[in-house]
């Protein structure tokens, strides 16, 4: 279950951050959280009413706020350095994500087995190069590789505080719900500065409300990815649920193989071989 799970979330972060990169670079980034997460944010707020998940409010709360404090600076980064740098610089540096939780497992006790271990070393060497790695360049991507980073230990805070958030299914609903109403706020609140600094708010042209479906579909798909990372950590060891949601990257380049056309690098198709070999061994040791 936890290794199916894990999977799912890397799946729907890797959709996620192809759609939320595309947008960016017609959107400013930050509208692009706002917009992104206040739809999914409406959402769950339906969902937690229909639950009754209001009920499930209590201590552990606090880390969904916490998780919606970090959250928007990660993903904020992130989309800009998807905007500004080639994906073979972004997608693979916000693996590093995975060393958070996978230390917070390791320091609570979890001990993986060899074969486990293994699995990870493989993965996490696939995820790299299947992101076909090039990091020289110019100053731009050079901010892109810090934005990232930056992005990547927001990621990585964001999986340890949410998966502490609750332990039942209706109060991750109320969990996920407070963490996007913090995302919303906060994001918000930086749209707003930056506006009052002369940034637009909008692209030329303004919002079509075509583009709506796609901003719902990169709030809903990373909030889904979420909620099925916190229950594979809850039910398994962090450190293979980290590991094997971290495989995003191989579907970001995989749907821009199969949407923008981009051909995938031999460096690319040799790192979504290990990635595979990798999930393998994870799952089955």
């Amino acid at each position: 279950m936890t290794a199916f799970l894990a999977l799912t979330t890397s799946l729907l972060w890797g959709l996620a951050d192809f759609g939320g990169g595309l947008l960016t670079r017609r959107a400013p980034a930050l509208t692009v959280v706002v917009v992104s997460q206040s739809v999914a944010a409406a959402v769950l707020g339906v969902v937690v009413v229909a639950t009754g998940g209001w009920s499930e409010a209590g201590p552990r709360l606090w880390f969904a706020v916490g998780a919606g404090l970090v959250g928007p600076v990660a993903l904020f980064a992130f989309y800009q350095a998807l905007a500004l740098g080639p994906m073979g610089v972004v997608s693979p540096l916000a693996t590093l994500s995975v060393a958070v939780p996978v230390s917070v497992g390791l320091f609570l006790g979890e001990r993986p087995g060899w074969v486990q271990l293994a699995g990870i070393a493989v993965a996490v060497v696939g995820v790299v190069l299947a992101g076909g790695p090039h990091l020289r360049g110019a100053s731009v991507q050079r901010r892109a590789v810090l934005l990232t980073l930056v992005a990547a230990l927001g990621f990585g805070t964001v999986f340890v505080l949410i998966t502490e958030a609750s332990t039942t299914v209706t109060g991750l609903f109320l969990a996920l719900f407070a963490q996007r109403v913090v995302n919303v706020a906060v994001g918000g609140a930086a749209l707003c500065a930056a506006v009052r600094r002369g940034s637009p708010a909008l692209p030329e042209g303004g919002l079509p409300w075509t583009a709506l479906p796609a901003y719902a579909f990169v709030g809903l798909a990373d909030v889904a990815a979420n909620g099925t990372y916190a229950v594979a950590a809850q039910h398994g060891p962090v450190t293979v649920a980290a590991v094997l949601a971290s495989l995003y990257p191989v579907v970001t380049a995989l749907a821009a193989r199969g949407f923008l056309r981009e051909r995938l690098r031999a460096v690319q198709t040799v790192g979504a071989s290990l990635a595979l070999i990798g999930t393998v061994l994870l799952a089955t040791g």
